[in-house]
C-alpha cells in the first residue's frame, strides 16, 4: 500500500490493519511520534492527518486516507523555512522537561493556531488535551500565548510589506498630460508684436522718410 508522509509518496508492504505509528517508526524510520500508551489517550503519538491532528497509534493504515504529517514535517506544512512560531515558542519558553510527550504537543497546539490564531483559554483547554507526566501545563499554555503573539506580529508585517510605498502614493499618483496650448490670439492692428515673434526681414516697408534700422 502506498502512503505520503511529511510531502513523500511511500510504499508499505505490510497488514493494512497495523497502527499508523508503527508503519511510521518501525518501517519509514520516522521516529517524532512516540508510543505513550497505545490506546489513544495520551498524544505523545500525535500526527496530522489530511491537516487533523490524529492519534495514530489507534489509527490503522486502512484508515489513512490523506496525507500524513509528523514534526519533522510541520516546518514545511506551515510554509516555514526553519522553525515554526510553536516550536521556537516552545524553545523561548523551554517548555520541555523530560520531552517525550513534546513533540505531540506541538502537534496539537500548531493545529490550533492555525485553525484559531488567537484562542481564548477555553479553546486552548479543549484543543490540548495531550498528557504530559512532568506536568508542563503552564510552560505550554504560555508558549502558545508567545507563538500566537509571533504570528499576530509577522501577519501584520506581511500586510505592511503587501503595498510597498504606500505612504509614497500620494507623490507617485500619475500626472495627467498636459492640454494643448491654445493657438495664439491675432494681435490687435498697431499693437507691438510678441518678443519671440518672428519677423521676416523688410517684412514691414519703414514709413516714408524714416531712418533704416540698422541691421
Amino acid at each position: 500500500m502506498k502512503i505520503v508522509v511529511n510531502g513523500v509518496a511511500r510504499t508499505l508492504e505490510v497488514d493494512p490493519q497495523m497502527p499508523l505509528l508503527w508503519a511510521l517508526r518501525d518501517h519509514l524510520g520516522v521516529l517524532g511520534p512516540k508510543y505513550g500508551c497505545g490506546v489513544g489517550a495520551c498524544g505523545a503519538c500525535t500526527v496530522w492527518i489530511g491537516g487533523a491532528p490524529a492519534r495514530s497509534c489507534v489509527t490503522a493504515l486502512e484508515d489513512v486516507d490523506a496525507p500524513v504529517t509528523t514534526i519533522e514535517g510541520l516546518p514545511a506544512a506551515l510554509g516555514a523555512q526553519d522553525l515554526t512560531a510553536v516550536q521556537q515558542a516552545w524553545i523561548d519558553e523551554q517548555v520541555p522537561q523530560c520531552g517525550y510527550c513534546q513533540s505531540g504537543q506541538i502537534m496539537a497546539a500548531a493545529a490550533l493556531l492555525r485553525d484559531d490564531p488567537a484562542p481564548s483559554d477555553a479553546a486552548i483547554d479543549e484543543a490540548m488535551s495531550n498528557l504530559c507526566r512532568c506536568g508542563t501545563y503552564p510552560r505550554i499554555r504560555a508558549a502558545i500565548r508567545r507563538a500566537a503573539a509571533m504570528l499576530a506580529r509577522a501577519s501584520a508585517a506581511g500586510e505592511g510589506a503587501a503595498a510597498p510605498g504606500a505612504d509614497q502614493a500620494a507623490s507617485e499618483t500619475p500626472v495627467a498630460p498636459d492640454a494643448p496650448a491654445a493657438p495664439d490670439a491675432p494681435a490687435a492692428p498697431g499693437a507691438p508684436a510678441a518678443p519671440d515673434a518672428q519677423v521676416a526681414p523688410d517684412a514691414v516697408p519703414s514709413a516714408p522718410g524714416a531712418p533704416a534700422e540698422e541691421r
